[in-house]
Formats: C-alpha cells, sequence, structure tokens
C-alpha cells in the first residue's frame, strides 16, 4: 500500500474523471490520488458508501459541486475519517424551488431527447462567459457528459434532488478546510461559499478569478498552485477521532 497521503476527488454533475486530469498531474508526484465519478447510485448515501469503501481509514477530500454534496453526506456519515476537505464551487443550501424545478426539467429532457439534448446548454450554465468560445472546453464538457450518460443524469440529479441543508453539519469540523470558487460562478455563488466559511472553525476561503463554476477545468494553473500551498500548509495537522 501507498505511503504517500491520500486525496480523494469528488466530481460534479455530468462530469467525469478528466474533471480534475490537471490536478492529478500536478499532485500524483506526492499524493495517492483516486477520482471518484459517479453514475450508478441514485443518492447521495449510495455515492457516500462507495467512496468510502475505496478509501483508506483517513483521508483528504477535494470535492466540486456534487462532490460538495457528497461531502456533506459523508461528514453526517464517517466525519472522523476526514484529514482535511475542500470544498470547491458547491453549496449547502439544498434546492430552493426554482432549482428543482430546473432539475425535473432537465430530466424529461433527457428522457426525451437523451443527454444529447442537454448538453447544448451546459457550457453556457457553468462557465466564465470568456470561457464559453473556448472550443476545448465546451468538446470536454460533452465528452464528460456523454460518458455519465442518461441514466448517470438521472441518478445524479435524483441524488440532489433529495438532499438536505447542510449547514449545520459544517459546524461539526475540526480538521483544516478549505474552501474556493469562481469568481464568477453562476451556480455557486460566492456568497454560498461565505456562508459556509462561516459556520466551519478556522476554514479559509479562496476567490479564483476569471472563472465560473468548473474552476478546475477553466483555471487549472491557479486550481493547482492553490491546492499545492494549502495541502502543504496542513500536512501533518492532528485530525480529530
Amino acid at each position: 500500500m501507498s505511503q504517500k497521503p491520500f486525496l480523494a476527488f469528488a466530481c460534479a454533475h455530468l462530469t467525469d474523471e478528466r474533471l480534475y486530469a490537471a490536478q492529478v498531474a500536478a499532485l500524483e508526484a506526492d499524493y495517492e490520488c483516486v477520482v471518484f465519478a459517479f453514475r450508478d447510485h441514485d443518492s447521495l448515501g449510495g455515492m457516500a458508501e462507495e467512496l468510502l469503501a475505496k478509501t483508506p481509514a483517513g483521508f483528504t477530500l477535494i470535492a466540486l459541486s456534487l462532490g460538495g454534496y457528497l461531502a456533506f453526506e459523508i461528514i453526517r456519515r464517517e466525519l472522523q475519517r476526514l484529514e482535511r476537505l475542500v470544498l470547491m464551487d458547491t453549496t449547502a443550501a439544498a434546492d430552493h424551488a426554482a432549482r428543482r424545478a430546473g432539475r425535473l426539467a432537465d430530466i424529461a429532457k433527457v428522457r426525451e431527447g437523451g443527454i444529447e439534448a442537454l448538453i447544448p446548454e451546459l457550457p453556457a450554465r457553468w462557465l466564465h462567459p470568456e470561457h464559453v468560445r473556448r472550443v476545448e472546453l465546451t468538446d470536454l464538457m460533452a465528452d464528460m457528459a456523454r460518458s455519465i450518460g442518461a441514466r448517470g443524469q438521472f441518478n445524479q440529479q435524483s441524488a440532489m434532488l433529495s438532499r438536505p441543508d447542510s449547514h449545520a453539519d459544517l459546524e461539526r469540523m475540526r480538521v483544516p478546510v478549505l474552501a474556493a470558487c469562481g469568481r464568477e460562478d453562476p451556480v455557486t455563488p460566492v456568497h454560498d461559499h461565505e456562508v459556509m466559511v462561516a459556520r466551519i472553525p478556522g476554514a479559509r476561503l479562496e476567490i479564483i478569478e476569471n472563472c465560473g463554476h468548473l474552476s478546475t477545468i477553466e483555471q487549472p494553473e491557479i486550481v493547482n498552485r492553490m491546492l499545492k500551498s494549502w495541502l502543504r500548509e496542513t500536512e501533518g495537522v492532528s485530525v480529530a477521532r
């Protein structure tokens, strides 16, 4: 078994392992890196069970968007196993009525026309306006969505629709926590991260400039520097047991 510290990466909605390709490449020399993309579970509980079964007794979790919702479920289930936590472009708030309606509309759209019916809408929803014109990003988003597929889309949306408000759970954290988001994140804005950080003792907030919701692929070099620095700073910090 590797003696390197273990980093688990939890993917966002309709993204796969490529969401963290740049981060894994930057960190794998010093850390054991495993990326989790969920297709087969229609609940956060099922996703959490899979991740917990494939990680060591103590690990660092790096989670973006849907990955953050999964992180909150792990806090509720196995808090003692988290040595550090990175919450990126996510929110601890449960869905409001308009967000729920949007999820149900997406489910209906994909049920009717397959995943291809939804793909053209994703860049404008998630990316910084300047990045919508970057073909390499929009092509990557399309390929990742296809890899999750229609069934995976339904499962992920079902899991997100049933998630609770998680702000109170964050107050239980006693290990290093970093929250980070794109300055122009249109889905989970800066304010959502400020609210989370206010609930977590000692948490840090980093804002990534010129960036939307998918910070790891929109600004990979900035994210890599941020993670390397924070992981070095927090290495060896005693963990709650």
